[in-house]
């Protein structure tokens, strides 16, 4: 078998495709959460923090420098460890709301493994032999 046909039944498989649409998904749930992290939840914890924000918390290794004119020629060295913070509280609310979907989907699982099975319809030949045993019954009395 060639390659092009092996790759072509590996990527044509159910699980493959499934993971693909989970990455995408992913993806775009990431931009979600960012978003919701950096304009909605930080502002108000910035504010209560005496109006800063934590992308701009850095601890600078080497100022700038700068030419006669003010133009700076060489960037400053910092490490931006409020990037990382930030960066930090995106992965958390990501993976609590991760963790929530999949525990909704695990409880919605179980309800329905736990619903009892509805027992099959008896057959005809039960059903007449029912009404047999009854008339029988009924005769006896």
């Amino acid at each position: 078998m060639s390659f092009i046909k092996e790759f072509q039944e590996f990527a044509v498989k159910g699980n493959v495709m499934d993971m693909a649409v989970g990455v995408i998904i992913g993806g775009a749930f990431g931009k979600i959460v960012s978003s919701l992290v950096a304009d909605v939840i930080m502002p108000p914890i910035g504010m209560l923090m005496g109006n800063t924000n934590f992308s701009d918390f850095k601890y600078v290794l080497k100022d700038a420098v700068l030419d006669a004119n003010g133009v700076e020629t060489i960037a400053a060295v910092a490490i931006n460890y409020g990037a990382f913070v930030q960066t930090v509280i995106d992965f958390l609310i990501i993976a609590i709301c991760i963790f929530a979907a999949i525990k909704a989907m695990n409880s919605f699982k179980k309800k329905q493994e736990e619903a009892p099975a509805v027992p099959p319809a008896p057959s005809n030949e039960e059903v007449l032999l029912s009404e047999i045993r009854d008339l029988l019954k009924n005769q006896n009395k």
